[in-house]
C-alpha cells in the first residue's frame, strides 16, 4: 500500500515566533503517527526555526515554492540549492502561484526538474478551474498538465514526486469535490496519465494526493477512496487539533 502522506501548507500565515511555538505543541501531537508521512510547510522565513522543532518528531519539512532558474538576478525568489539540506519536500504549481505569480505548465516542469537535481521531493499541484469544470474540461486538463509537468522526467524520480490534485475552484471557498469525484478524475484522468507515460505499474507507485477545503469533518471519506494517498491541506492545518485529526482519521480511514 502506498503510505499515506498529509502536508500542512500555512501559506502566508505565522511569523517565525508563531511558527515556533505552534510546532512546540504540534510535533509532539504528531510524534506517534508514523503510519503516515506528516509534512510541515511554513513560510520560507519559518522554515529553520520550524526544521530545528519538528526534526525529533519524524515529522517533515516542505518549502512552498522554488524558483525555476538556479540562481539570477530574481529579487524576492529562492533557489533550489538554498533549500538543499534544509527540506525534504517542495510545492510546485500551487495554483495560487499559477493565478497570482504568473506561474505557468511549462515553469511548473522547471520547476520540478531543478527540485529534484537539488535532492528535493516536488509535490506537483495541478487542477482546473470553474470554469473549465463546468465546460466538462476536467479530464483534458488535468492530462495536459501532467504531461506537462513530467516532461523530461524519468521513471526513476518518480518516488521522489507526489501529486496533488487540488481543484482551483475548491480552495479556499470551503467548496470540494466530491470523494467520489476526487477519486474518478485521479484514477481515470491523473493515474491514466502516467501510466501513458511510464506504464501502469509506475501509475499505480505514485502518491496522489486531494487537496481543495479538506477538514477533519471530510477527511474520512477522501482516504476511504483508494487512488487518494494523502492531503494537501491549507486552513485546516492551522490550528493543532484539527492538522492532528487529519492524520489520525487519514490513518484510521486506510486501516493501518
Amino acid at each position: 500500500m502506498r503510505k499515506p502522506i498529509i502536508a500542512g501548507n500555512w501559506k502566508m500565515y505565522k511569523t517565525p515566533s508563531e511558527a515556533a511555538a505552534f510546532v512546540k505543541e504540534l510535533a509532539p501531537a504528531l510524534k506517534d503517527y508514523p503510519q503516515a508521512e506528516r509534512v510541515v510547510i511554513p513560510p520560507f522565513v519559518a522554515l529553520p526555526v520550524v526544521a530545528a522543532a519538528i526534526a525529533a518528531a519524524g515529522l517533515q519539512l516542505g518549502a512552498q515554492d522554488v524558483h525555476h532558474q538556479e540562481k539570477g538576478a530574481y529579487t524576492g525568489c529562492i533557489a533550489a540549492s538554498m533549500l538543499a539540506g534544509l527540506v525534504e519536500y517542495v510545492i510546485v504549481g500551487h495554483s495560487e502561484t499559477r493565478q497570482y505569480l504568473g506561474v505557468t505548465d511549462e515553469m511548473v516542469n522547471q520547476k520540478a526538474k531543478i527540485a529534484l537535481a537539488y535532492g528535493l521531493k516536488p509535490i506537483i499541484a495541478m487542477g482546473e478551474n470553474l470554469e473549465q469544470n463546468e465546460a466538462g474540461q476536467t479530464e483534458v486538463v488535468c492530462s495536459r498538465q501532467i504531461k506537462a509537468a513530467f516532461a523530461g522526467i524519468e521513471a526513476a524520480q518518480l518516488a521522489n514526486i507526489v501529486i496533488a490534485y487540488e481543484p482551483i475552484w475548491a480552495i479556499g471557498t470551503g467548496k470540494s469535490a466530491s470523494p467520489d469525484q476526487a477519486n474518478d478524475i485521479i484514477a481515470r484522468s491523473i493515474r491514466a496519465t502516467i501510466a501513458e507515460l511510464y506504464g501502469s505499474e509506475a501509475a499505480q507507485a505514485i502518491r496522489i494526493q486531494y487537496g481543495g477545503s479538506v477538514k477533519p469533518g471530510n477527511m474520512v471519506e477522501f482516504m476511504q477512496q483508494p487512488d487518494i494517498d494523502g492531503a494537501l491541506v491549507g486552513g485546516a492545518s492551522l490550528e493543532v487539533d484539527s492538522f492532528t485529526e487529519l492524520v489520525r482519521l487519514a490513518i484510521q480511514a486506510k486501516e493501518l
